[in-house]
């Protein structure tokens, strides 16, 4: 090993000693520019950044472009300092760096010009928020220079790429795409799944439909959760008059419909993609059609696993798995104490928008949802004032009827009475009776 790669080694080593990772770029590459023009310099990398390099090597010089991050003079040999990859989703072969600009500036004056692998070389340089992409401006989501070999780089880009396209409403560029659906396995293997989900909450609530969408069909969502990609091949009946849908397509046109009503609700438009997911594990072909009976609970139960695998918080997890748990009490038609249990839920406004969302991805009739929202009105009414003073029982004896319809109608024009304050003991109950009986005529 020649002396300046040396001295090169014996820097990376103080760097290293400090906490920060550092490594000669392609040491045998520039021995070869070192034997070949006599050049007095040498490439390094590093993931400590100006101000700690300054603290190791008080003559550390900082940058004049924004290519690298500085040089130090090491007798007569200068070390140039670049960024090092830290990104932990590249491929483990992309992840160090092979070229610099100066070694390319070397190379081509070499006989035979550039070699052939340097078509595309991975060259260290610092992070941006688009880092490999290209301008958005466009029209389309669209990787840098060869889409294979940019997402290589960071196979994060992957799932950023389709971040963007569901935030900004755009397609995503033909190559690009093939490029991640070849990529899907990899991007599972590369990528944590705590930067999965960093990516997946910037997606808004109104986009995040979109987002599971596009990673159901580049084959990601198959890896990261099976079961809901599952449900592609779950079908259940959308609506007596339109037949059988498939339940993931239901599910995404939920979370479609849902921010309609309740615009920025993350964790509801969230709570949409699984409130179905018991429905794979209930599924049962009976009497020629498809039953899922008790999935709302199956499904809470599975989501608690699925967001424990996808490092949620404790209370994230309670939040949604609650909502999915008691997603379909109000797609009955409930009474006065089944509309007063259920305003006694957490969260129940976010509730009755599911059922409003559900209704509306399936196109199906509103009677139920209508009568509960009209029995919504009920619930700040006292108990007690729900309950007549008489039962059918008595009514039937003070009014001198016999059973039938009319005891009902007596029964309903009492309670409205005395909810309006005009009844408010027994005795005026009775008298209210055996007036209506009179006024209404009734048998």
């Amino acid at each position: 090993m020649s002396q300046p790669l040396k001295d090169a080694v014996s820097i990376c080593k103080a760097i290293m000693r400090n906490g920060f990772d550092a490594y000669v770029i392609n040491a045998r590459l520039q021995e070869k520019i070192l034997a070949g023009n006599g050049e007095r310099e040498v490439d390094i990398c590093s993931e400590a950044d100006f101000e700690d390099l300054s603290k190791i090597f008080p003559l550390f010089e900082p940058a004049t472009t924004a290519e690298y991050t500085g040089t130090l003079k090491e007798g007569d040999i200068l070390i140039r300092v670049y960024p090092a990859d830290s990104e932990d989703g590249s491929h483990p072969e992309e992840g160090v760096a092979k070229f610099t600009p100066g070694m390319i500036k070397a190379l081509e004056k070499t006989e035979g010009g550039l070699p052939l692998q340097l078509a595309c070389p991975y060259m260290p340089k610092a992070k941006e928020l688009y880092d490999g992409f290209a301008d958005v401006g466009g029209g389309e989501i669209r990787f840098q220079g060869i889409p294979d070999e940019t997402l290589k780089q960071n196979y994060l880009r992957g799932v950023r790429a389709l971040r963007f396209a569901a935030n900004f409403q755009l397609p995503v560029e033909p190559n690009s795409w093939m490029a991640i659906v070849r990529a899907a396995r990899r991007v599972l293997d590369y990528v944590s799944v705590s930067d999965i989900m960093d990516e997946w909450r910037k997606v808004e609530a109104e986009n995040m439909w979109h987002f599971v969408k596009l990673l159901h069909e580049s084959t990601i969502l198959d890896g990261l959760i099976p079961e809901i990609a599952a449900l592609s091949r779950v079908k259940q009946i959308k609506n007596p008059d339109e037949g059988e849908e498939i339940v993931l397509d239901h599910t995404l046109e939920l979370m479609r419909r849902y921010p309609e009503e309740l615009p920025y609700d993350w964790y509801g438009t969230l709570a949409c993609l699984f409130h179905d997911v018991g429905k794979l594990f209930t599924a049962e072909y009976v009497g020629n059609q498809w039953t899922f009976y008790q999935h709302h609970r199956v499904g809470a139960k599975v989501t608690r696993k699925i967001l424990g695998r996808l490092r949620f918080s404790p209370e994230e997890i309670d939040k949604v798995c609650h909502l999915v748990r008691q997603h379909m009490r109000f797609h009955f038609m409930l009474t006065d104490r089944g509309i007063r249990r259920f305003t006694a839920l957490h969260d129940y406004p976010r509730l009755i928008e599911i059922a409003r969302a559900d209704i509306k991805a399936r196109n199906g009739a509103y009677k139920e949802f209508n009568h509960n929202m009209k029995m919504l009105e009920r619930a700040a009414i006292p108990e007690e004032a729900l309950e007549p003073l008489l039962n059918g029982h008595e009514i039937m004896d003070f009014a001198e009827i016999n059973p039938g319809p009319a005891v009902g109608l007596i029964r309903e024009a009492l309670l409205q009475a005395q909810i309006a304050g005009d009844v408010t003991s027994v005795p005026e109950a009775v008298e209210f009776v055996r007036n209506y009986r009179l006024k209404e005529k009734l048998q």
